[in-house]
């Protein structure tokens, strides 16, 4: 009797054992959704740009730069996907023109493109890492896609106070509300799907 049931309680032992260890397993970790590659305009690979969504319906941001100029910078997402080292601004004189305005519409701060400013060690490694719900990873991909460009100078996110004018005016001039002052753009790269 007890050898034709063995067989049964073996099997349902280790099934349970089994399942037991799935249960503990730890989790595998999350795909990045979309990737970056900076560089600069010799061409030189200055950094990456991962993008994910997060658990909570957010999307994350992370970006690892070497070889950048020590202190802060602002980063933000731009409306193309094209990083052309040849394509002059012409008011910044600077590289990768081709990836056109911050991504979304309005004043700075305010575009869904606007980012925290990237610090730079004194041996030009920076890192950011941040949670946004401004856009989610499909924004970034679709259409003529989207690219991330690092600028040589901090964003000040517009943040003039009134009590400082310029020509007469109080606040944030035209160029401070279009891009934050950032000035020129030293390194881009186009977001793309990770498979």
């Amino acid at each position: 009797m007890f050898r034709h049931a063995y067989p049964a309680l073996a099997a349902a032992l280790v099934a349970g054992v089994s399942g037991i260890a799935s249960a503990q397993a730890p989790t595998a970790p999350r795909d990045v959704d979309a990737t970056a590659t900076l560089t600069n305009a010799q061409g030189q690979n200055v950094g990456t740009v991962s993008v994910e969504s997060d658990e909570n319906g957010g999307t994350e941001v992370k970006i690892r730069t070497t070889g950048l100029p020590p202190g802060f910078h602002g980063v933000h997402i731009h409306e193309k996907g094209v990083c052309d080292p040849n394509s002059i601004d012409p008011a910044t004189r600077s590289p990768f023109h081709s990836a056109g305005p911050h991504l979304g519409s309005g004043s700075h701060p305010g575009h869904i493109g606007d980012l925290p400013d990237l610090l730079v060690r004194g041996d030009g490694v920076g890192r950011l890492s941040f949670v946004t719900d401004r856009f989610r990873v499909e924004d970034l991909l679709s259409g003529d896609g989207s690219s991330v460009v690092v600028h040589a100078k901090p964003d000040n996110q517009a943040n003039v106070p009134d009590r400082y004018s310029r020509s007469g005016a109080a606040g944030p001039d035209a160029e401070t509300l279009k891009a934050g002052d950032s000035g020129g753009r030293i390194a881009c790269g186009v977001l793309r799907r990770d498979y």
